[in-house]
């Protein structure tokens, strides 16, 4: 008797709540059938509602990205006006002082040596420019043919070192292969020497009092070669360990000149050849590394 009454009292309820449900349903159904031309027009309203605050929200993303490109153009001619004009005036000025002053043959020869360095600076920056650009066509195509990684590393080293007059102490290039192992990829050796250069000066122009850096060209997981350059210069905060990749990006350390490109081609060339490029850094201060991996081939 106890369980009778107990379903009894079960399916009473369940019955009680499907009429509820359908009575609800019917009093929404009937107020909609009454009062079908104000139920439309408030989902009509509602939709216009919807878009409008859609097409504001959309608008405001336009137009802060716009102000944020806007600002790094502005910076970016600002910078590329810098890095063109202060070597060319400081060309303008030796000629000048050779053209109206007696100097002597050592003088001289400084002041040559000094005008070719600036030179050499101007060439640097339109390259940047330039490679910039190009790269920036995802569609453009690359000559591709097998390269000694290791090698090329070591030829930007000792350009760098050439050029900036650093000793093997201040720069210096190590190799961590087994012995006969090569660190073969496949790519244009153009366009890799100018990432790997690039990260060298970008290490080199961030190092902070006495300069350390270190190249190293490793095998990695994954069937891949690694390039590390690791300085121990200003570093770099957590948070911008991405973003210093991005074109016209510019860590914020006021005393370092620049183009804002450097990582951009480095990062763009590196993808175009299926590799990928990451930075690390334990924060400001303590020096950085980053690390380039390019897919190796097999002899």
């Amino acid at each position: 008797m106890r369980i009778q009454s107990h379903r009894r009292s079960v399916y009473f309820f369940i019955a009680f709540g499907v009429f509820l449900v359908a009575l609800a349903a019917a009093l929404n159904v009937g107020w909609v059938l009454l009062n079908w031309r104000e139920f439309a027009l408030m989902i009509l309203g509602g939709a216009f509602f919807i878009v409008i605050i859609a097409g504001v929200a959309l608008n405001t993303i336009f137009l802060v990205r716009e102000i944020r490109r806007n600002e790094q153009h502005d910076s970016f001619i600002n910078a590329v006006t810098h890095e063109l004009k202060t070597p060319i005036a400081s060309i303008r000025l030796y000629l000048e002082t050779l053209q109206t002053r007696e100097v002597d043959e050592a003088k001289r020869r400084e002041f040559y040596q000094i005008m070719l360095d600036d030179n050499d600076r101007l060439l640097r920056t339109v390259e940047q420019v330039l490679r910039a650009s190009r790269t920036g066509h995802g569609r453009r195509h690359i000559h591709q043919s097998p390269i000694d990684l290791g090698e090329l590393a070591q030829e930007c080293v000792e350009l760098t070192r050439m050029r900036t007059h650093l000793d093997e102490n201040s720069l210096r290039f190590v190799e961590s292969l087994d012995d006969g192992e090569r660190a073969l990829v496949r790519g244009d050796a153009d366009e890799l020497r100018a990432a790997v250069s690039n990260l060298i000066d970008n290490a080199i122009k961030y190092s902070e009092g006495e300069i350390n850096v270190a190249v190293e060209v490793a095998v990695a997981n994954g069937g891949r070669v690694a390039v590390r350059v690791a300085d121990r210069g200003a570093g770099i905060p957590r948070t911008e360990l991405e973003q210093i990749f991005k074109r016209f990006y510019r860590r914020g350390v006021s005393r370092v000149k620049g183009t804002g490109l450097g990582l951009f081609i480095v990062r763009s060339v590196v993808s175009k050849h299926g590799g990928k490029t990451f930075a690390e850094s334990a924060g400001e201060g303590m020096g950085s590394t980053f690390t380039i991996e390019l897919p190796r081939i097999v002899e």
